[in-house]
């Protein structure tokens, strides 16, 4: 076999039935408020970790020659989203505790990654215990900035929040044994846990 004929044998061998959608997209919360539109369509692995699990679901429950154009209409509660909201997420953090290039320039709505706090335990004591429940695997979203505190939150921005989700399906391929491989064909959307 060439190189081509043992791709298409390894592709043809994907057990997982995961395939690549081009999507595009308006979500809403459940009182109509648009939270995020997706006007240009882009690749989504179905069968990966690419979308939430009823997106994900609904595409692959239709069979795939009847997916291209086709809409649909989703409703999403919070425990199949992006979770409930967890209080216990957010964190008052004194500004000290922060390098002073970021305490100057800090903004409401910038991100912090689980590691960053990580630093902020070793390099000043005092948060450790404050910081003791925060995951490190979590991003965290600045939300109030007071004299001598920053509040920040682990809690994705859309958490709690039921959507209604209008999808359609511009496009659909097989997907690579690379993207079977990572779970994704590349997109981010819905990662920050």
């Amino acid at each position: 076999m060439n190189e081509s004929q043992i791709h298409a044998h390894e592709l043809a061998n994907t057990s997982s039935g995961a395939f690549v959608a081009a999507l595009t997209w308006v979500m809403k919360d459940s009182l109509g408020e648009e939270l995020d539109v997706l006007d240009e369509p882009v690749e989504f692995l179905v069968g990966g970790d690419d979308l939430l699990a009823p997106i994900d679901q609904a595409l692959q429950a239709k069979p795939r020659a009847e997916l291209v154009g086709s809409k649909m209409k989703l409703y999403i509660e919070p425990e199949q989203g992006f979770g409930d909201f967890n209080e216990k997420l957010i964190f008052l953090i004194p500004l000290e505790a922060f390098p002073e290039d970021f305490a100057k320039g800090v903004e409401v709505g910038m991100s912090l990654d689980g590691t960053a706090l990580q630093d902020l335990r070793e390099d000043y004591p005092p948060v450790q215990e404050m910081l003791k429940d925060a995951p490190p695997d979590a991003f965290y979203t600045v939300t109030d900035i007071y004299p001598e505190h920053l509040v920040i939150d682990g809690n994705h921005p859309l958490a709690g929040i039921s959507l209604d989700l209008e999808v359609k399906v511009h496009a659909v391929r097989e997907a690579t044994v690379d993207e079977v491989g990572s779970g994704s064909a590349g997109v981010g959307f819905f990662k920050m846990s």
